[in-house]
This record gives structure tokens, C-alpha cells and sequence, in this order.
């Protein structure tokens, strides 16, 4: 499975061996020349799945790093490296924190080794650390397992709501994490040490709605043969997380207004209020909008809880963060059902990209639950998930119709891509835009040459013109980039604003 490879070695010849090996085993490598700069990565913003650490550096040594690491708190694994095999040196590295020791020069059987076992490691204990912080209230942003940058917005925006009272309301389509937000906003604010206690609104009968919310007293109804405190009082001092708002019925909206504004509850059958001092946070997969217009939802109570709207993105347009999801999800199932299930294979991850996942985050964690049952060794792959394979050897459903694929649907086999913007070049292939045609109207492969033309033009569009980031998605320099526009006609039509980059210095290739 994909992971993010931290290389730290000041030996050039080193790192790009290590480089290589990395790529080759599917992953992606990252590069620190010095243990300086590998503290410095370490200890930011960056995230990094595993570390190849140098032992023996100048300056910032390996166990120097480790240090630094270990005072920052990171929980990396470290997969220590040196050309100097002693005991001692396996010794100290083990104990500053490495779980792994290599000889140099390492082969790739070995390196692939030991990183898988310690990638696998790594993602039970998270994935474990992560239940125990959800179940004590304490998880916070750190734990949403993403790389996406639309959903890195998201938390950027709900660490802040976190950090004050506000009310907060949480839209996204079922399954695509709601809850998780609203326990990381309660675990990173003030209220992290009293309860977070969870309603599914949509899950309770309308004539224990009031009950089960405000509480009833003895008597107060057929059935209540004791007291009930409800959940307003649990949750005092707390966060009350309301999911599925949208679901209440009319005169628990009326109750629950009142509940916001006045800070008491009225319990059913009581004779007097009761005080409550309770963060809220709702959530809702209805447009609450549409549902005010048509007198479904209470205008005046939309209001109070779409203080602090955060909009969570549905799956399919976070595709990058399927990788590292499905890497949890392995780890904790396989140890969850006893089962030696270490590896997905890249061929069903590619399978995973490409679905398009209506039921989100919950689907995919269901989909790898039953691929791990499934699964016969250490690995799985595409048998593992037949259902999904099956929807997606049907095209109409991994895409849409309404994108205006319906010609290619009739073409040549193709490669899936995203929707392409038009630049003012006209693709040169049959295919529609959007995706990638390998074969020509007479089932012939394309020449390479418009293969790779057409896939420039569609990168030029995708990044709206921003030719540093198209070479680096691309994985080429600049100076390569442009010289490929010059061959094929196209340097002259490149957005405005942009060719200024030439002048850059050549990359080496």
C-alpha cells in the first residue's frame, strides 16, 4: 500500500538507491540530505508514514534524530541504517526508539521487509490508539487519517470552531465521517475532559423523542418506571452531538430551541426546569435550506445551529485519502478477526481509486472488512472485492452520465481521469474529454507521441495553467516541460503569466 518514505542519508549515491527501492515497492519517497533537515521535516506539518534514518552522519547523527523525535512526540516507526554492524550501535539505536536495523549496503528484499512490518506495525497502533482516544473523548484533528487538501481545509476551519463555544453544524453525505469531526472538535477544546454524548436523532422514535432528550420523571408516562435524566444532562459541562438533526420531529425542534437559548431543560412529567451547560454540535445529511422552505425545519432553530457550518467532502472527491484509509482499516480488522492479513495488492488499490463510493468512508471501511474475511493469505486483491469489481466493469456505473461520457462508454478501453477544463487546445484523440484513449477508431495503439501530448494538454488544464505544479505532477522539470511544448507546437499557447519559468535553470534528467 501506498506510504510516505522519509530517506535521510547525506550520501547522494545512498539516497538514490534508496530512492529507487522505495518507488519500486510502491511507495512514495521523500529526501532529507542531513539530520538537521530531517528534524526539521519531522518535527513540521509534513506527514510521514516510515523513516530510512542514516545512523552514522555529520553534525545531527541518526541517534540524534531519534532524540529530536522522541521529545517531539512523534511516533514515526525508524527504520535505522548504518555501514558500521556493531552490537552496540543496534543497541542504542533499538533503545532511542528504531524499530528496525539495516546493514548497508541493504537489499531491496530485505528493505521491503522491513518496512511492511513496520508500516504494518505503525498502523495497528494508531488505528488502536485512535479507538482508545475516540472512547475517552480525547481524539483530536491529528487523528482523521487524511492527505487531501480539500479535507485539510476542513479541519483547518474546524480547529478553529474548536477553540471557542460556537455552535457548530456538520453537512456531508452518510458515512463520510461527521461524527468523527464533531469528536475531534470536542477532544482538541476546553470541554475535552467531561462527556461527549452522541444522539442519532433519525433513530428515535418520535414519542420518546422529548423523553430521551430532556428526561422524564417517574409516572410521567406509561412505561416510566424510574426517573430518566436525558441526554441534556448527561452531556452538562460536555458537548451534546446531535446527528441527524434534520430527522427531529416539530415539537422536539420547539423544545430543543428552547433548550439552546435558555440553557435549561424541561423534563416530561417534571414541574420545574432543569439548568444544563452543554456544547452543540449537530449534524445532518439533508439540505436543512430546502427543508426551512418547505416548513420541515424550524427557521429560527436552523439558525441557532448553522452558527459554524463545516462541509465535509464526500469520498469520491478525496480519492488520494483512500490509500492510507484502507491501510487502517487493514490493520485493525486483520487483528480484530485473528486473521494475518498484511498487504493490498496495487491492482485492487487502483480498483478502490476508481469506484466511486455513494456510501463514502463507511462503505470502504465495509468493503475491506469483507475482503479481509475473504482473504485466503497475507495479502488481498482484486478477487477480494468482487462487488466493486463488477460495478466498475460496468462504465455507467463508475461515471456518471451527466459528465458527458456516454460516447466513450462506446469507445476503446480507457483509462479513467478527471473531468478536463478546455485550454484552447482541442484533444487530438477520439475520446471525449476527461478521459485517455489508448486505442485508435481501428483498435491500433496510439503513437506514443499523442499519448503523451494529449496527457500534457489535460495536466495544463487540470492545474488551470500552473506550470510548476504540472511538472511536478508530471515528474519532470520545467525546462523538460516546456521543451516537450516547443516539440509539439504547443509553447506559444501556454497560459499567460507562466513562460517566465523558462528561464529558470534546467533540471537534470
Amino acid at each position: 500500500m501506498t506510504a510516505r518514505v522519509l530517506i535521510v542519508d547525506d550520501d547522494p549515491v545512498q539516497r538514490r538507491l534508496l530512492d529507487n527501492m522505495v518507488r519500486k515497492f510502491g511507495h512514495e519517497p521523500a529526501i532529507a540530505e542531513s539530520g538537521d533537515q530531517a528534524a526539521s521535516m519531522l518535527t513540521g506539518t509534513e506527514r510521514f508514514d516510515c523513516v530510512v534514518l542514516d545512523l552514522v552522519m555529520p553534525d545531527l547523527d541518526g541517534l540524534g534524530v531519534l532524540a529530536r523525535m522522541r521529545e517531539a512526540g512523534s511516533t514515526i516507526p525508524v527504520i535505522v541504517q548504518t555501514a558500521h554492524g556493531g552490537i552496540d550501535n543496534v543497541v542504542s539505536a533499538m533503545r532511542a526508539g528504531a524499530v528496525d536495523f539495516v546493514v548497508k549496503p541493504v537489499g531491496a528484499e530485505r528493505l521491503q521487509v522491513s518496512l511492511r512490518n513496520a508500516l504494518e506495525k505503525s498502523a495497528l497502533a494508531d488505528e488502536l490508539g485512535r479507538i482508545k482516544r475516540s472512547q475517552s473523548g480525547t481524539l483530536t484533528f491529528k487523528d482523521i487519517v487524511t492527505r487531501s487538501p480539500k479535507m485539510l481545509s476542513v479541519l483547518r476551519g474546524a480547529e478553529k470552531a474548536a477553540a471557542s463555544h460556537i455552535p457548530v453544524l456538520v453537512e456531508g453525505e452518510s458515512g463520510v465521517g461527521k461524527e468523527l469531526i464533531a469528536r475531534a472538535i470536542h477532544g482538541q477544546g476546553e470541554r475535552r475532559a467531561k462527556p461527549f454524548i452522541a444522539v442519532n436523532c433519525g433513530a428515535i422514535p418520535d414519542n420518546l423523542v422529548e423523553s430521551i432528550l430532556f428526561g422524564h420523571e417517574k409516572g410521567a408516562f406509561t412505561g416510566a418506571t424510574e426517573k430518566h435524566l436525558g441526554k441534556f444532562v448527561e452531556a452538562s459541562g460536555g458537548t451534546l452531538f446531535l446527528d441527524e438533526v434534520g430527522e427531529l420531529p416539530m415539537a422536539a425542534q420547539v423544545k430543543l430551541l428552547r433548550a439552546i437559548q435558555e440553557g435549561e431543560v424541561e423534563p416530561v412529567g417534571a414541574r420545574k426546569t432543569v439548568k444544563v451547560d452543554v456544547r452543540i454540535i449537530s449534524a445532518t445529511n439533508r439540505n436543512l435550506i430546502d427543508d426551512v422552505k418547505s416548513g420541515r425545519f424550524r427557521e429560527d432553530l436552523f439558525y441557532r445551529l448553522h452558527v459554524f457550518p463545516i462541509a465535509v467532502p464526500p469520498l469520491r472527491e478525496r480519492a488520494e485519502d483512500i490509500p492510507d484509509l484502507v491501510r487502517h482499516f487493514l490493520a485493525r480488522i486483520a487483528a480484530e478477526e485473528g486473521k494475518v492479513v498484511r498487504a493490498i495488492s496495487g491492482e485492487a488499490l487502483a480498483l478502490l481509486g476508481r469506484h466511486r463510493w455513494p456510501g463514502n468512508v463507511r462503505q470502504l471501511e465495509n468493503a475491506v472488512f469483507r475482503a479481509v474475511v475473504m482473504a485466503e493469505d497475507d495479502s488481498i486483491g482484486i478477487d477480494e472485492f468482487p462487488q466493486i469489481a463488477a460495478q466498475i466493469g460496468n462504465p455507467t456505473a463508475a461515471v456518471p452520465a451527466s459528465e458527458g461520457f456516454t460516447e466513450a462508454l462506446r469507445a476503446p478501453p480507457m483509462i479513467d481521469v478527471p473531468p478536463l477544463a478546455d485550454f484552447g487546445v482541442a484533444p487530438s484523440s477520439p475520446s471525449m474529454h476527461g478521459t485517455l484513449a489508448l486505442l485508435d477508431h481501428h483498435g491500433d495503439v496510439r503513437p506514443l507521441e499523442e499519448i503523451e501530448a494529449e496527457a500534457i494538454r489535460f495536466a495544463i488544464a487540470h492545474y488551470r495553467g500552473q506550470m510548476s505544479e504540472v511538472a511536478r505532477r508530471l515528474q519532470i522539470g520545467r525546462s523538460t516541460l516546456y521543451r516537450k511544448l516547443e516539440n509539439l507546437g504547443l509553447a506559444e499557447r501556454a497560459p499567460e503569466g507562466r513562460k517566465d519559468e523558462r528561464k529558470e535553470p534546467a533540471e537534470a534528467h
